[in-house]
């Protein structure tokens, strides 16, 4: 996957997915808004342990505590629906 993430300010960012295996852009990753968040505080572009992170998909929120080089109590917030189901049968 690759997620691109633009800086809206201190404490926000855009953040856009493109997913192998869909082979195309989602709507919203999880996995990939939350490494978005830890990547900017690690590298010193945010310095919020909250980050509010825009997708196409809807708002979402990164709580984290810092430790040392590491992180840890990370919690991913926001709304979820489904966008898919199928059955597979034998």
């Amino acid at each position: 996957n690759v997620n691109f993430a633009a800086l809206i300010d201190e404490a926000s960012f855009k953040v856009r997915t493109y997913e192998r295996g869909v082979e195309d852009e989602t709507l919203s990753c999880g996995t990939g808004v939350t490494a978005v968040a830890l990547a900017a505080h690690a590298s010193g572009r945010t310095s919020a342990s909250t980050v509010h992170l825009s997708t196409p998909g809807g708002e979402l929120s990164v709580k984290f505590t810092p430790v040392g080089a590491s992180y840890k109590d990370i919690w991913l917030t926001g709304p979820a629906r489904q966008v898919f189901k199928g059955e597979i049968s034998c």
